[in-house]
């Protein structure tokens, strides 16, 4: 979403860290490349404005100028006030006191509301909660249908006494001859309630209907519902590929609706993310959810902070630790780690397993964009194939488990038949089984105390610390001195006992053995090594 952004602040940022100091001319350049970029991402001028003041007033104080390193100072400062127009904290849904908690959704039709319904579900249901859908969006065509179809892929409960329009035009408000009504949204919605209330549901979604654009009819028929229901948080869904428009249809449902939280959709777009940056500025009002795929998981709670290091290219390492956190089985991660300590082989079954939480985070390519500095290998993620994770599994799993626990065992016929049954080529088996030995290899390294080149890990392995090698005496570069070194060095030589050189246990007579050494003194069996006086 905020690529061509995120390109566009990096490359200004880049060219201040050759600067050791900040002229106020650098401070009008990055800034008035800022602005550009801002009006490109089709962020709405008035919050393009603000920000920019912000930031220049700030670069030019003495924040900057008493800095060790200025640009960075400029980067620290850009994505504070990034943070501050996102909406500056993260807000979580307000849960009533009293169950259930009623929320009602609001926005056009197209923005994703009744998908959204179900993403919302299955959130708070992982989260410990019993939601109910009430299908109170009785206008558009086949849209209770639809919402039964999210909320049994959420595994949620749908409440909708009416079918609502399903002949496939719409339907046509208002009283008179010509009329025709799919029921009444309003007393579908208080009847939700109810029933989640003799159901004892702690969560009511209501999902309402929608408009190709905002119309009198559709604000007052929204409005009644949230008189009706008296809902305690109202969410504006807004389409986040918009662009400008975003401002206009906010501040409309803002005055007709007066919404609690805004839900960003389709963030996982191509489009240059300007509602996101303008949004929650103009109306006051915090984003509280981003919605980054189709799939029924893919909703995300908006922390603008990491969003803003997301797109300053900073990454957004929070973030991909709690997914990690609930994709990874606790017990097979501590099955992990004492295979690891323990220098045990890693074996097919354990990338199996590790292959299948990495699947369970969402896309790939969005888990390594959430690394800091991605954002400079954008070409490579973008031409990565994600499929060459399917054919590795395919692999995999057409081996036998003697064959995944034993992968040096796999000789040129078994290569033959697993590369036939996973439909690759018997050299992309062998780069397979090459590159996992390898792995093994290094696993096994870093149990032991590291890599070369590399410090080993406190606490782990056997080997002892390395003693530093000595350093020899230089020469003098007066040749009397140096003639005079030599011959105390040869002196030093000569006044050595014999075989002392060679001795294993220091120096002494008798092949470099001591001559007062006791052999009772040493261990049993010791003393066939002293061999015969």
């Amino acid at each position: 979403m905020f690529t061509s952004l995120s390109d566009r602040l990096t490359a200004t940022f880049r060219n201040l860290r050759t600067k050791g100091r900040l002229s106020e001319s650098d401070v009008n350049k990055t800034v008035r490349d800022i602005r550009l970029a801002l009006l490109e991402a089709d962020v709405a001028l008035p919050v393009v404005k603000d920000f920019t003041h912000r930031v220049r007033e700030r670069a030019l104080g003495a924040e900057v100028s008493g800095a060790l390193n200025p640009a960075q100072q400029i980067v620290k400062i850009v994505n504070e006030e990034l943070t501050q127009i996102l909406g500056g904290q993260t807000r979580g849904i307000r849960f009533a006191k009293q169950p259930p908690t009623v929320i009602m959704l609001a926005g056009l039709q197209g923005s994703g509301k009744t998908t959204l319904a179900g993403k919302l579900a299955y959130l708070l249901k992982a989260d410990g909660h019993t939601p109910l859908l009430v299908a109170a969006d009785l206008q558009r065509p086949n849209a209770v249908t639809q919402l039964e179809v999210v909320g049994e892929r959420a595994g949620v409960p749908v409440f909708a006494p009416e079918r609502g329009n399903i002949a496939g035009h719409d339907a046509v408000l208002g009283s008179g001859e010509g009329t025709r009504s799919y029921g009444d949204p309003v007393s579908v919605s208080r009847a939700g309630i109810e029933f989640a209330t003799s159901k004892q549901y702690d969560v009511v979604i209501v999902d309402t209907a929608g408009r190709l654009a905002i119309d009198t009819d559709l604000m007052a028929q929204a409005a009644d519902i949230r008189a009706a229901i008296n809902p305690d948080e109202v969410l504006f869904v807004i389409d986040a590929m918009i662009g400008q428009a975003a401002v206009e249809t906010a501040q409309a449902f803002l005055e007709g609706v007066d919404f609690t939280g805004v839900v960003l959709g389709k963030l996982d777009g191509d489009a240059r993310g300007g509602a996101a940056l303008s949004v929650a500025s103009v109306t006051g009002r915090p984003i509280m959810f981003a919605s980054v795929g189709e799939g029924v998981k893919d909703l995300e709670v908006f922390h603008p902070d990491r969003m803003a290091s997301r797109i300053l290219d900073m990454g957004d390492v929070l973030t991909l630790i709690e997914q990690a956190e609930r994709a990874f089985d606790r017990s097979q991660a501590a099955e992990m780690e004492r295979k690891f300590l323990a220098a045990e082989d890693f074996t097919f079954d354990d990338f199996l397993q590790q292959m299948s939480a990495i699947k369970k985070m969402g896309n790939f390519k969005q888990i390594l964009g959430m690394m800091p500095g991605m954002g400079q290998m954008r070409q490579q993620l973008e031409s990565f194939d994600e499929r060459e994770f399917d054919r590795v599994e395919a692999m995999v799993r057409s081996m036998t488990p003697f064959e995944r626990t034993h992968p040096k065992q796999i000789n040129g016929s078994r290569r033959a038949r697993i590369a036939k049954g996973s439909g690759v080529s018997t050299s992309e088996v062998n780069q397979l089984l090459e590159r996992f030995g390898e792995a093994q290899k290094m696993m096994k390294q870093l149990a032991r105390g590291g890599v070369p080149g590399m410090p080993g890990i406190p606490g782990m392995g056997k080997r002892g610390r390395q003693p530093a090698p000595q350093r020899t005496k230089s020469k003098s570069g007066n040749p009397a001195k140096r003639a005079a070194d030599a011959r105390e060095a040869a002196q030093r030589a000569a006044s050595k006992p014999a075989g002392g050189a060679g001795g294993a246990f220091g120096a002494g007579a008798g092949g470099g053995i001591p001559t007062d050494l006791d052999p009772s003194a040493l261990p049993k069996g010791f003393e066939k090594f002293l061999g015969k006086s």
